[in-house]
């Protein structure tokens, strides 16, 4: 049956495209400096996730739907997100080699972030795993490492999302629960074997 509510469908939408998992992931970074470093250090750990990762994702998506490659800026059809799958990849691994380059050390926590997104290209053959999603959970696996209360705040906000995808009809609830299966086994891989911190 196919929900008509105007409010829900106006609040689904709102929720669904500001929890987008490059601001979420912003938040958590924002969060984290607060929590961790000052101004200048973190605006100094900002501009390399900035200019190698944010931008040219977004412009990555904007330019192939105005060309006309993608049908929407969520990128919704399964056979239009191995591309995105790949671009997001490459971009994840340019941004560990200088970052590793700089820092001399490997950031575990974008390593599996990178794992994950592997993971979801490969579940995109089969399954069209929910991107919000998955994303959305690793961010709460994120924000547990460093406060537990913010971890479960964000895991309730990870199923709200995945409900505001199939209300908007962008994914069904199993591919919100393939998204969610395979960030959780990622998720516990980083709170298992990774101690060191996404940035």
């Amino acid at each position: 049956m196919e929900l008509k509510n105007p409010f829900v469908l106006k609040i689904s939408k709102v929720i669904s495209n500001f929890f987008n998992p490059l601001v979420s992931l912003v938040i958590y970074f924002f969060y984290y400096s607060y929590k961790n470093y000052t101004w200048q250090q973190a605006s100094a750990k900002f501009l390399p996730i900035l200019l190698l990762l944010i931008l040219p994702i977004i412009y990555w998506i904007y330019r192939n739907v105005r060309l006309g490659n993608y049908t929407n800026m969520d990128v919704s059809n399964r056979k239009q997100r191995h591309s995105l799958y790949i671009f997001i990849i490459m971009a994840t691994v340019v941004f560990l080699s200088v970052d590793f380059y700089l820092h001399q050390v490997i950031d575990w926590a974008v390593f599996l972030l990178c794992l994950l997104l592997i993971l979801m290209q490969l579940s995109n053959f089969f399954v069209k795993s929910s991107m919000h999603t998955g994303l959305n959970v690793y961010v709460a696996a994120l924000f547990w490492a460093i406060e537990p209360v913010m971890g479960i705040f964000w895991f309730i906000l990870s199923i709200l999302i995945g409900i505001t995808r199939i209300v908007l009809k962008r994914h069904t609830p199993l591919e919100v629960l393939a998204g969610a299966l395979i960030a959780i086994f990622v998720s516990l891989l980083y709170l298992v074997t990774a101690k060191s911190t996404i940035f």
